[in-house]
């Protein structure tokens, strides 16, 4: 050959459609090589030089090759090319993927058989079926006449009936240099065979003749070497993807060249001499394309998700480790739930998953992921065969599951690490499928649709997790009368949230644990329900009923062996209900009625009046239990019995006194909600607490970890000065330090002692429970050695050791070392009631006899010269604390009657600080504003259908919020006639009802009313002749009058005290009469409230007593009361302070005293007052000549 034959001129068109070259290369240039010249001849241009050439496409015959792997990873020789310019295209990006399949879409062709026609046949290796053959130039003609001596006369070749065969022919055109192209290559582009290798044709040369019969191949060229000798092809063979056909991909066969009768370890170099023409056979298997139409939706996702695996760890191949890792990667998946039936744990699982994968090569570039793997293609194909096995529609997650079976290198190795067998996962997917099949695409929602959906309370109850039912039996023995009914045997438990309707379902199934119920629920399941998860993520029509279906079949399959509750059993009315489908309440109607579902429903019976009687139909399928709410005695028997599960758990001990005080206080205290429920929830948050502090630091020891802390910096402070002072300070602070640490120690020696012992007995208690329970389970067992056994031996031993470290830690406490509490004690349910409601724990736990009995004194330090009204109030407050008011009414109600500034409203707030230590407990309600008919409607709330329905009353919704108030109604008389109806039931039962049937009580509130009816007569508006005092007895007896003038008798009769406010012209006379100014209460409350309001500046303000008086009796007017008050301090006071602070007399942290004098007398004139201001330390008054004196006063 030639030199010019030994070479190959080459030019590379890059995307933007330049080029670089034409350049000559040797025929045996590998494609890095051509790599090596693009990246030196990049155009500067363009820019970056990719590290990465994704593409190489070969122009041939106006078709063109590609190379879709990273080229720096093929070096497949170049050895067939010998004439022409051929062009590569270069692509740097890779084409983009169809986002509906994750994978290359294509035809994967195999070349099958290499046959050598000769003597009017092809030899196959082996049985062969002959068949004419069309000559390949039909006029006779020889299309090459330079070889017309060697063209084939007549061949036969075999049919493959099942599979889709395309051939291709390749004939020697020169007995000289046994060159083989297929008879449609044009001359130009012929390739030659080189006569030192005319025995191997070549995988470059194949693709060729490919390519002239199908457009845009992909070729995936592997490292392959010229081999003589039976092998045509090298391994790997050639993989080829036809875009524009049909079918999936398949593995790759590897060539053998064959003849009749002849073996392979022959030379074949006779064939390729032959005047016989070769043929290629390329097999494309049909119906391997992967497509979502036939996978369920779970397992469609996990195909999908597995590229992305793949591309998160740098793989370019897609196998089968991703697929397992997206499978497990599933929540709430079917995977998991068959890897844990096989009894393998899901979390190792995974890890070791991930392991497998992060020891796999490699690829750097955006190849990653976009190709599928042999053995995951071939996984797939095995589930399509456990599919047709388990005669179902569609791929579904166990499919998949199973075909790691036979995954011969990552499902291999996998389940011999976790030693799982082939039929130990068959088995467990048996388990869960039970006997369905996949008829659609969500079926793995299906599967164990109980155990999804439902919670076993019998198995929960036989594992000791359920808690004791105490006081339930009349209820427990309803329902299992009704359970036992031929027909409607559904028991439905209705109540008010709360009151054990849920606990009546578990003491039902531990009955069924112990036996003691009939033979007709002897060894029944109780399965609980949960509706909430049935209906959730049902987002297709059709999806909820295919849910409940799976849950009904698995209950009429058990054969009467499974009882439903379902709590909340009103919620199946409409679940699932959407256009065209039904909802639950209808599919489980012909279930319940002819008795092939027992069912037990619980709601409540607002819940039960809405939905369930709505629907007569439904309701007479149920028989009705009603619960009431337990009383106290009964509730503290409950907690007595549940005592021991809440020590176990928070490990501490909860004292009897605790229980009761916890029945009691939230009976009296918690409104809304009903017991036993808030009583549970007391302990239970009493004893959350105790163990938050016995885990917590104490606060001794903290303080002390702080003070060292403190002197510990302070002493590196120190450590650098020389001087005397800090050497004798440092001296001492090492001192102190030393003891302190040495208390430090012992402190915490001390806590750790004491929580060493606490969780000891923890953990001893725990350890009784779980003996006990397998005692329990002996004993049903009837396994009376094993019981005695446990009884006598392990349980005694134990009883003791708890028996000793309890003594141990008692005498620890009654030492008086001790710095924790292991014990929830009455004044813990007291301070949980306080946080909840509001009421400060001393008004619960101290006696109230002595406040009480001091009432009056604490109400007249707020309230001036009104005795009669203090002590109405302070004696109605004391006759409710003393038990002898009704108990289902407000705890005292009150009309104040008196003209404005009497201090109606200030009695009001005293009332209320005292009573629960904050004015804001005051609840003001200004009746002006419902002067209309309508305005009923805000305290309540407003009918149904109007507007604000759902916001609810304002009275109402004030009281359902703080049940504990002081509920002030300003001037009553304005209110329209129809509010007083309302009143009506607040006064008498102590309750009312909003617009949204809720009942409110109002047991627990101080309700007073104020009106200025009568004023007149208090405000003495008679003539200047008549006496200026009127005897209080005339003014309340008139007063009484006008009042019985405008309200109602049944009002009237309802209100426990009418108190008569005096005219403040008493208080005035005692003022002047030398009364102490300190009781001019009013005054002394605003000076304060100026004194807040110039903190910020921390200046300090003194009044002296007689400018208290002064001011007192300026800001009296016998029309309006003291409330003038608060406009004479702001004339006199605040004006003066203002112009005196900007003038600069007053400057920050002075302190300023507020006094009074007496001007001189002069023309005859009366002496008077004035208030003058002076700063304290200065010895003068802050007065000058450039300010206005202050106004005068008598």
């Amino acid at each position: 050959m030639s030199e010019a034959q030994d070479r190959l001129e080459i030019k590379f068109r890059l995307t933007d459609g330049s080029d670089i070259g034409p350049k000559s290369f040797p025929v045996a240039t590998s494609i890095a090589s051509l790599k090596e010249y693009i990246i030196a001849q990049w155009p500067k241009e363009k820019g970056n030089i990719p590290r990465t050439i994704k593409d190489v496409k070969l122009i041939s015959a106006g078709r063109i090759l590609e190379n879709n792997r990273t080229v720096g990873e093929c070096r497949s020789p170049l050895c067939d090319i010998t004439s022409g310019v051929m062009t590569m295209h270069v692509v740097v990006q890779p084409p983009p993927m169809e986002k509906e399949n994750p994978f290359v879409k294509g035809v994967a062709a195999t070349v099958k058989e290499v046959c050598c026609c000769e003597g009017g046949g092809v030899a196959v290796g082996g049985g062969c079926q002959w068949e004419t053959m069309k000559e390949l130039d039909r006029s006779g003609q020889d299309p090459h006449p330079t070889n017309r001596s060697i063209r084939p006369k007549s061949r036969r070749t075999e049919t493959f009936t099942r599979r889709h065969v395309y051939e291709h022919e390749y004939s020697v055109v020169s007995r000289q240099s046994h060159c083989c192209y297929p008879p449609n290559l044009p001359l130009s582009l012929r390739p030659r065979i080189p006569k030192t290798c005319c025995s191997v044709v070549s995988e470059l040369c194949l693709l060729m003749a490919l390519a002239s019969s199908f457009a845009a191949v992909q070729v995936n060229v592997p490292p392959a070497d010229c081999a003589v000798g039976t092998a045509l092809f090298s391994r790997p063979p050639v993989c080829v993807n036809f875009s524009n056909k049909p079918g999936g991909l398949k593995p790759l066969i590897s060539l053998k060249l064959r003849r009749r009768d002849v073996g392979f370890a022959r030379r074949s170099d006779k064939f390729t001499r032959s005047s016989r023409s070769f043929r290629i056979r390329c097999e494309a298997a049909a119906g391997g394309r992967i497509t979502q139409t036939e996978f369920t939706e779970m397992a469609w996702q996990a195909i999908v998700a597995s590229p992305e695996v793949a591309k998160e760890n740098k793989h370019q191949i897609v196998e089968t480790e991703h697929l397992m890792k997206a499978l497990l990667e599933q929540k709430n998946g079917l995977a998991r739930r068959i890897f844990s039936k096989a009894g393998v744990d899901n979390t190792r699982l995974l890890e070791a998953t991930d392991k497998y994968i992060q020891r796999q090569p490699k690829v750097i570039g955006e190849s990653a992921g976009s190709m599928l793997g042999r053995d995951l293609e071939g996984l797939i194909q095995r589930a399509r065969e456990y599919k047709k096995e388990f005669g179902d529609s569609y791929i579904s997650v166990e499919h998949l599951v199973l075909g790691f079976t036979q995954d011969n290198r990552f499902g291999k190795q996998l389940f011999k690490d976790f030693q799982l067998s082939p039929k130990m996962l068959k088995d467990a997917v048996q388990a869960i499928r039970g006997h369905q099949t996949v008829i659609d695409q969500d079926p793995e929602g299906k599967y164990e649709a109980l155990e999804k959906y439902g919670k076993d309370l019998t198995a929960m109850a036989r594992a000791g997790k359920l808690d004791p039912v105490i006081g339930r039996d009349d209820e427990i023995r309803r329902c299992i009368q009704i359970l036992s009914r031929r027909t409607k045997n559904n028991p439905v438990l209705i109540g008010e949230p709360g009151v054990g309707k849920t606990a009546i379902s578990e003491g039902l199934a531990q009955r069924i644990v112990q036996g003691d119920v009939p033979q007709a629920l002897m060894n029944r399941r109780l399965i609980s329900l949960d509706m909430g998860a049935l209906i959730a993520g049902a987002k297709y029509r059709g999806e909820f009923e295919d849910r409940l279906k799976a849950v009904l079949k698995e209950v009429t399959d058990s054969d009467g062996q499974i009882i439903l509750f379902i709590d909340e059993i009103h919620t199946v009315v409409g679940a699932g209900a959407t256009n065209g489908a039904m909802d639950a309440g209808n599919l489980l109607k012909p279930m319940l009625g002819r008795g092939e579902l027992r069912c037990i429903g619980a709601t409540t019976l607002d819940e039960y009046r809405k939905y369930i009687e709505k629907d007569p139909a439904l309701e007479r399928r149920f028989q009705q239990v009603y619960v009431d709410q337990p009383t106290v005695e009964d509730t503290v028997s409950i907690l007595r019995g549940l005592r021991e599960r809440y020590e176990l758990h928070h490990g501490v001990r909860i004292s009897d006194s605790a229980l009761v005080e916890a029945a009691i206080l939230s009976d009296r205290y918690i409104s809304g909600r009903f017991l036993p429920d808030k009583a549970i929830d007391l302990v239970d948050e009493a004893a959350a607490k105790l163990k938050m502090e016995i885990t917590s630091k104490p606060t001794a020891l903290d303080e002390i970890n702080r003070a060292v802390l403190k002197l510990e910096m302070e002493r590196l402070s120190l450590t650098n000065d020389t001087d005397k002072a800090s050497k004798d300070r440092l001296n001492r602070l090492e001192a102190e330090l030393s003891l302190l640490k040495q208390r430090q120690a012992e402190l915490t020696e001390q806590w750790e002692h004491e929580k060493t012992v606490m969780t000891r007995i923890q953990s001893i208690k725990e350890e009784i429970d779980r003996v006990n329970v397998e005692i329990q389970q002996a004993e049903r067992e009837y396994d009376l050695n094993r019981a005695a056994e446990l009884k006598y031996g392990s349980l005694n031993s134990l009883q003791r050791q708890l028996e000793t470290a309890e003594k141990e830690l008692d005498e620890y406490m009654k030492s008086g070392k001790s710095m924790l509490r292991e014990e929830v004690t009455g004044n813990d349910i007291a301070e949980i009631v306080s946080k909840w409601t509001g009421i400060p724990v001393s008004k619960l736990q101290q006696s109230e006899r002595e406040k009480l009995l001091h009432l009056e004194q604490e109400l007249h330090k707020r309230v001036v010269g009104q005795d009669p009204a203090v002590t109405a109030v302070a004696e109605a407050i004391q006759r409710s604390r003393a038990g002898l008011s009704d108990p289902h009414r407000p705890i005292a109600s009150f009309m104040f009657m008196g003209p404005t500034g009497v201090g109606k409203t200030e009695l009001a707030k005293a009332l209320a600080s005292y009573l629960f230590n904050t004015e804001e407990a005051l609840v003001r309600i200004d009746m002006s504003e419902y002067m209309e008919k309508h305005a009923v409607s805000r305290l309540i709330g407003a009918p149904p259908g109007y507007v604000g329905y759902e916001e609810g009353g304002q009275l109402t919704e004030t009281v359902r919020r703080r049940p504990y108030a002081v509920i002030l109604f300003d001037e009553i008389e304005k209110a329209h006639s129809d509010v007083f109806n309302v009143f009506l039931q607040i006064l008498d039962d102590g309750r009312v009802t909003d617009s949204q049937g809720r009942t409110v009580s109002f047991t627990n509130t101080v309700i007073i009313m104020t009106s200025n009816v009568g004023s007149q007569y208090i405000l003495n508006t008679e003539d200047d002749e008549a006496p200026k005092e009127m005897a209080y007895e005339t003014i309340k007896r008139r007063v009484m009058e006008a009042a019985r003038s405008i309200f109602r008798p049944e009002f009237m009769n309802r209100v426990d005290e009418y108190i008569v406010f005096q005219p403040l012209i008493v208080i005035r006379s005692a003022v002047s009469l030398g009364y102490s100014p300190t009781n001019l209460f009013n005054v002394v409350k605003q000076l304060e409230r100026v004194q807040k309001r110039i903190a910020d500046r921390k200046m300090k303000i003194q009044v002296s007593d007689a400018a208290v008086q002064l001011l007192g009796s300026l800001g009296y007017d016998p029309n309006y009361g003291a409330r003038p008050v608060k406009r004479v301090i702001q004339q006199y006071v605040e004006n003066e302070l203002a112009k005196g602070i900007l003038r600069g007399d007053f400057k920050d942290e002075d302190s300023v005293l507020i006094d009074t004098e007496v001007t001189a007398f002069s023309n005859g004139q009366l002496p008077q007052q004035k208030l003058v201001f002076r700063k304290l330390g200065s010895g003068s008054d802050i007065s000058s000549e450039s300010r206005e004196p202050f106004p005068q006063a008598t």
